[in-house]
């Protein structure tokens, strides 16, 4: 185990893809084992010092910005135990890297659905996150795919936990036990979560509710997690795609609200509103103009004059490729989509290229922040379904007015899209904050979520406040008071710097 205290091997340390500013911390330590990590805990809950955990620091919330203690690193966890082709799981360390995992997988014939777009994270700090991405619509967020986790408590105990062993339900406490025998006892908060496709503002809750799933985005706040069961799926055989431009936003988003309804159908069994329809999609993403033109710096060939574009993907099979096809074309068809200039494929090279076009937005828009020396803002709501249009409308009226730059692109058929903000000087970027903040109010006057996939971290937790309000933010802070008694794991996480 490695233990660094100088300024130089800190200084990577103290921040993450947020940019958050003022961290610090008087030691890194870079443990083994579990048994490592145990006696680190043991030793800083003694003395109350605070543990900050840090993974591949790719977050952008500032969970793994450390404010004083001990910053614990878990990069040298990296092994891919097992991969059990036959029984479709796999078993890794929490800093295996994601995309490194993904190969490993498809390797084997494989296949695990989560997709966040940075695939530079590791796999535990999607565990702690409960990360999402753009297939998130057909398969859920990391929490659908974790059927085991290793836990190492605040003071050294170790928790090994299953799906489906504990249980918490009727308003009741969840109750795990430790391997020494200890007992722990939990009363899960009774918020309401809100009624939208993606939301990890908060402990998890629902009813019944599984114990595993209280430390499935708990940010790095209830424990260490040392070792991750995952569930795997057959790798698809094939995948039709396509970037569908359209010259009218109001044909995009009907078109969007027919292939998530028909998907959505599918997945229940035969589509009573559409006898015959196999269409069922994989994952919808959008881009509005702004961000149509910020992607044309590097694919030229984006056609111009267009009101926005949605990429998608469905699972084939050689039986069913040309069928699905036709469906997608004649719903393409019924909606006004630019056919003749949108872009389809199902080889796997050409796919790859559509990625890329959805990964060259984030890209472009950081190269512009570099040039304003400024900060993107970027916003993480959800609403529910039936707001979402009067949701993407008040963003573009909003920012229209503003005459600050922006680009609006995700996840349109979880109704979830990043506004991201994009100030050229100090002026703007202060009333980009202000902006934010708006943007959170109306997000949560309509029923929706302050974080649909991003978390809170310490950045947003005084939206989480105002989201949760003082009632359910005492409950939370109760149950983490169950696990770590003394608030030494990671300070300032969901309840804000100067909290435990």
């Amino acid at each position: 185990m490695q233990t660094k205290t100088q300024v130089e091997d800190l200084q990577n340390y103290l921040t993450d893809a947020s940019n958050m500013p003022g961290g610090y911390a008087d030691r890194l330590v870079v443990p083994e084992s579990i048994s490592d990590i145990s006696g680190v805990l043991r030793e800083a809950n003694e003395a109350g010092v605070a543990v900050t955990i840090a993974g591949a620091r790719t977050g952008t919330v500032g969970g793994a910005v450390p404010f004083g203690g001990v910053v614990l690193s878990l990069e040298k966890l990296n092994r891919i135990k097992s991969i059990d082709k036959a029984g479709l799981s796999a078993v890794v360390e929490p800093g295996v890297v994601l995309a490194d995992f993904q190969k490993a997988v498809e390797a084997e014939g494989l296949f695990y659905p989560p997709d966040p777009t940075e695939w530079s994270c590791q796999v535990g700090g999607t565990v702690a996150t409960n990360a999402s991405g753009s297939r998130s619509f057909k398969y859920g967020a990391t929490r659908e795919f974790v059927t085991g986790l290793k836990i190492v408590l605040a003071d050294g105990e170790l928790l090994n936990l299953k799906r489906g062993s504990a249980f918490s339900a009727d308003g009741k406490e969840v109750r795990v036990v430790s391997e020494s025998g200890r007992s722990i006892a939990a009363r899960v908060s009774s918020y309401r979560r809100p009624d939208v496709r993606k939301n990890v503002s908060g402990y998890y809750n629902a009813e019944p509710l599984d114990a595993i799933d209280l430390f499935i985005g708990s940010e790095g706040t209830l424990g260490v997690i040392t070792e991750i069961e995952l569930r795997l799926l057959p790798k698809p055989e094939g995948f039709f795609s396509g970037i569908i431009f359209f010259e009218r936003t109001d044909k995009l988003l009907a078109f969007v609200d027919e292939v998530r309804l028909l998907s959505f159908e599918n997945r229940k069994g035969p589509v009573a509103i559409a006898p015959g329809s196999d269409v069922d999609a994989s994952l919808i993403e959008y881009f509005d103009d702004r961000a149509l033109s910020f992607i044309s710096e590097k694919f030229p060939e984006t056609p111009s004059g267009m009101a926005g574009a949605i990429f998608f993907e469905q699972e084939t099979t050689a039986e069913t490729e040309d069928s699905l096809f036709e469906q997608w074309n004649a719903l393409l068809e019924k909606h006004n989509a630019d056919i003749d200039r949108s872009w389809f494929t199902t080889t796997e090279q050409d796919r790859e290229k559509m990625r890329a076009f959805r990964h060259a937005l984030p890209v472009s828009v950081n190269e512009r922040v570099v040039r304003n020396k400024q900060k993107k803002i970027g916003t993480d709501m959800a609403v529910p379904d039936e707001n979402f249009a009067g949701f993407l409308k008040f963003y573009k009226e909003t920012l229209d007015a503003s005459g600050i730059d922006y680009v609006i692109f995700g996840h349109i058929g979880d109704c979830h899209l990043h506004a991201n903000l994009l100030p050229k000087d100090e002026a703007e970027a202060e009333r980009s904050r202000h902006l934010y903040g708006r943007f959170i109010a109306q997000a949560l006057m309509l029923g929706g979520t302050i974080s649909a996939e991003h978390g809170v971290g310490k950045l947003k937790s005084k939206y989480l406040n105002v989201m949760m309000g003082e009632r359910y933010m005492n409950e939370m802070a109760e149950l983490k008071k169950a696990f770590d008694p003394k608030g030494i794991l990671g300070r300032g996480n969901l309840f804000g710097v100067g909290s435990v």
